[in-house]
């Protein structure tokens, strides 16, 4: 079972990493920032799936992924990043 890193995004604090398997987020707690939760969500739990662009005022786009028993997990991505391509690859995994 090949698991591969399809792309790595970084915000101010925090991080998000798609896999062929996964999404594994990285949420920096704490000021010094050296405490760190990560959460290791699979795509077979994914119930719906929402990817909100960025526009002219508003440069930041959106991934909202539905999990079942976790419930809402939202993502926010700086307006350089490929939130469409994201949207189409987690769709081919979750279809």
């Amino acid at each position: 079972m090949d698991i591969t890193i399809i792309g790595s995004y970084k915000g101010i604090r925090d991080s998000v990493t798609f896999t062929t398997k996964r999404v594994i987020a990285v949420n920096v707690q704490g000021m010094t920032g050296k405490k760190k939760d990560y959460t290791s969500l699979p795509y077979s739990k994914v119930q719906a799936f929402s990817v909100e662009t960025s526009g002219v005022f508003d440069l930041d786009s959106e991934l909202e992924l539905w999990f079942s028993s976790v419930g809402l997990v939202k993502f926010e991505f700086t307006g350089n990043s490929d939130i469409v391509r994201i949207g189409q690859v987690i769709g081919g995994f979750i279809l």
